[in-house]
């Protein structure tokens, strides 16, 4: 991040990286156009949230908040993952049934489990994520899908695709990886459905400049705010929360994030005195050693505040004698852009009405079909 941030500064260094992204998006273009040519359509509606840079656009509390929405619409809404970092995501697994917890962050990932530990409903995890969406479909768990970081996933069809952009980062220097933050080049916004552009809390202005510019052209633009909502800590394993009471207080912040840009950027502007910043590796696993070093670090501060994904690892080493917290998003968004987020998935995802009249007659004639109760595929 540093390097691309002072690519001017560190020129000769960066330069050493520029062939390195011209050959990735070789190597993109052409895994592009075979999964494209053999992608295969799951058993259930499926939307995918995902980005284009790494990091700090906000898609894992923006999945959680679409989830819970279209809950509220009446339909059982499954989330899917990748697990990254777990041990145990080669076969389909459930994380959580909507009610019980089932596998570890070391097995599941941590991104999987602060999922399960935040959403009522079930949520699976397959390195092959069409797998993961097959087990929720054979055990009759849920109508619909959301897909948390699927915008690269191009072999699974989709229902529709949701691109998250953040607007003060923009896509950084414009540069692929390594030499940028860009997973893939500007010119895949084509594949979205709609973009959506996420302001967050505490940074600075924007770097899109509006109205929108040539990569968002024709599509359907929708805006969101990601949110600190409340201070989240562990009690015998069990998630509780607790009011935003950080203003004034001394800080530590820990995270293992692709981004801690806007993490950090959030933890300031909530008037809290940020003595230190611990940055590891994204998806790091703690040890006890880590544990020491942190309080090491922590020990003119009055709190520790970190990730949720990051608390799902270290609630295990949480004592009395420096309160861990993790700081809780959310995302808002003006009632008119949810509206037209939501008709846009609803009219997606279910059926016309001649086909639901069918899977209707076909259940009456003693077959099944998933998710009729809710008027979805």
């Amino acid at each position: 991040m540093r390097l691309w941030a002072r690519a001017r500064v560190r020129r000769l260094s960066w330069a050493a990286t520029a062939p390195l992204s011209v050959a990735y998006a070789g190597i993109l273009a052409a895994r592009s156009a075979w999964w494209k040519r053999y992608a295969r359509t799951p058993p259930l509606p499926t939307v995918s949230v995902g980005n284009l840079t790494i990091g700090g656009n906000g898609k894992t509390p923006f999945t959680l908040f679409l989830a819970a929405r279209l809950r509220q619409r009446g339909l059982r809404v499954g989330i899917v993952s990748r697990g990254y970092g777990g041990q145990a995501s080669r076969t389909a697994r459930l994380v959580s049934d909507g009610q019980h917890i089932m596998m570890t962050p070391r097995e599941a990932g941590d991104e999987p489990v602060m999922l399960a530990k935040s959403f009522d409903g079930p949520v699976a995890v397959a390195r092959r994520r069409i797998d993961a969406i097959e087990l929720l479909a054979n055990r009759g768990l849920a109508d619909a899908v959301v897909l948390d970081d699927g915008f690269q996933h191009v072999r699974l069809g989709r229902n529709l695709d949701l691109l998250l952009i953040n607007q003060s980062l923009g896509f950084g220097n414009g540069w692929l990886l390594p030499a940028g933050p860009l997973r893939e080049p500007v010119g895949a916004t084509q594949r979205a459905d709609a973009v959506v552009l996420v302001e967050s809390f505490g940074w600075g202005s924007s770097s899109i400049n509006l109205p929108p510019r040539d990569f968002m052209r024709g599509k359907q633009v929708l805006y969101a705010r990601l949110l600190p909502l409340a201070l989240t800590y562990s009690e015998s394993g069990n998630w509780r929360t607790a009011p935003l009471m950080v203003d004034g207080r001394r800080v530590v912040a820990v995270s293992a994030v692709a981004n801690s840009t806007g993490f950090h950027a959030m933890i300031s502007a909530l008037g809290a005195e940020l003595l230190r910043t611990l940055d590891y590796p994204d998806h790091h696993e703690y040890s006890p050693g880590d544990w020491q070093n942190i309080l090491a670090a922590a020990r003119q501060a009055e709190m520790l505040i970190t990730t949720e994904k990051d608390l799902v690892k270290l609630e295990r080493f949480a004592s009395a004698e420096l309160p861990l917290y993790a700081l809780r998003l959310t995302v808002a968004m003006e009632a008119h852009d949810e509206r037209q987020l939501l008709s846009l998935i609803m009219a997606r995802i279910q059926p016309p009405e001649p086909s639901r009249r069918a899977a209707n007659l076909w259940k009456i004639q003693g077959g099944t079909t998933i998710g009729t109760e809710s008027g979805s595929a």
